[in-house]
């Protein structure tokens, strides 16, 4: 790529989480799984037979197996195999969660195995000379946690403060960035706003509430960890579309600061000032025309979303702008089972880094999603995202054309 924009220690590497790789996990999404498995299978059709692909993932839309995850990837049993394949495609960089429900199954009561496991997951990550990301939640609870409410109430944010402090207390010595909270705004509208996800609320105050307490949630548990120890760098994922307008129209202009205030700036500003970055997740952007969206979709994905890779960099740099923090690509991806248009993705995602580097947003890293493919919450396993596919019945792992388009990439870049 010639001269290039990108630092000697940028971040290049790739996400996961625990319940969408790990296999064998027992949560409040699992016990939801197995209850709705069957009704999800129902709705396939109606939610996704207007997909281009459908032809292609009716067998398994319409399967209730696809929606439970039961083994995923079994990257839980095979995660020294698939840190390895990080290494051989030149990341330096690896985003994982740790799964609560594994390590405090029932409340107060610590699982030294998994425990152990995590301990070793790092330690494996650090040998290969790979940056671990700690994710601390990504959308699962312990099903006692659920039980009590989970985020609904403000004082159950004393219970993940103190898996947390558990959790840096034993994996914290080879640990230097934390994610607090994935996708809050996310979580909280799947879950109670749209009703789509466990506890399948829909209720505005409730998803008002959880929100608020995840922000505290976040803000305490960054000032327990910096009370630990300044070296650590803390933040959120945060989930961010560029939003325009598609005309000069002042109600499509102001339609489109309204919607990006409420996609970006409603939360972080009340977590930025205990942000030492800002993760970024991005999948796509929006355009507006009078109080609706109504994006080009000249190339969609497997889930029929727009694909903009070149607005990371107007996303990036607006958040730039309003935040003045260092940034890194937590997430970004497509689902692309064929693997014929994640390369073209992932060249227009690299050059939109390298023009925002230019432009002087402090980037840091990126790491796609997903190294594996995955268990994509209430859609299953029908979208792939990994640049490895997985067999889901073999369990074998083929690195995909794309992957390896990375791996060649992130040399180029760094040499």
């Amino acid at each position: 790529m010639g001269s290039t924009p990108f630092p000697k220690r940028f971040l290049w590497g790739a996400s996961m989480s625990a319940h969408q790789v790990e296999g064998g996990n027992h949560n409040q999404w699992s016990v939801w799984e197995l209850e709705n498995a069957r009704s999800l299978a129902t709705q396939a059709e109606y939610q996704y037979g207007d997909l281009d692909n459908w032809k292609d993932i009716e067998k398994d839309a319409k399967n209730p197996e696809n929606y439970v995850s039961g083994k995923t990837a079994d990257h839980y049993k095979r995660y020294k195999e698939d840190i390895a394949i990080a290494k051989k495609l030149n990341m330096n960089a690896l985003r994982f969660s740790v799964e609560w429900s594994r390590i405090e199954p029932r409340e107060g009561a610590w699982d030294v195995e998994a425990i152990a496991h995590y301990k070793n997951y790092v330690q494996e990550l650090t040998k290969q000379d790979i940056e671990p990301v700690l994710t601390l939640f990504h959308f699962t609870l312990p099903i006692w946690f659920a039980e009590r409410g989970g985020f609904e109430k403000r004082s159950n944010v004393r219970y993940f403060l103190r898996f947390a402090e558990k959790i840096l207390a034993e994996l914290g010595g080879d640990i230097t960035y934390v994610i607090t909270i994935n996708e809050p705004e996310v979580y909280a509208a799947e879950s109670y706003l749209e009703g789509r996800w466990p506890p399948m609320i829909q209720n505005k105050l409730k998803f008002l509430t959880v929100l608020s307490n995840l922000a505290h949630a976040h803000n305490r548990t960054a000032r327990m960890i910096h009370q630990s120890s300044r070296r650590y760098k803390v933040s959120i994922a945060k989930n961010s579309n560029y939003i325009y307008s598609g005309d000069t129209a002042r109600l499509s202009v102001v339609s489109a600061h309204v919607m990006q205030y409420f996609q970006d700036d409603y939360f972080l500003r009340k977590v930025r000032r205990y942000c030492d970055f800002l993760g970024v997740n991005y999948y796509f952007s929006q355009r507006v025309y009078g109080y609706r969206i109504h994006n080009p979709e000249q190339r969609v994905s497997d889930l029929g979303w727009d694909m903009s890779p070149a607005d990371l960099e107007h996303t990036l740099e607006r958040l730039t702008e309003k935040y003045k923090l260092p940034i890194i690509v937590t997430e970004n991806g497509v689902a692309d089972a064929s693997d014929e248009k994640r390369q073209w993705w992932m060249t227009h995602t690299v050059a939109a880094l390298g023009r925002a580097l230019t432009a002087g947003v402090d980037v840091r890293g990126y790491l796609h999603w997903s190294l594996l493919d995955n268990f994509e919450w209430d859609k299953g396993k029908w979208p792939r995202f990994g640049l490895v596919e997985v067999n889901y019945d073999t369990m074998e792992r083929i690195i995909r054309p794309s992957g390896r388009r990375y791996g060649a990439m992130i040399k180029k870049v760094r040499n």
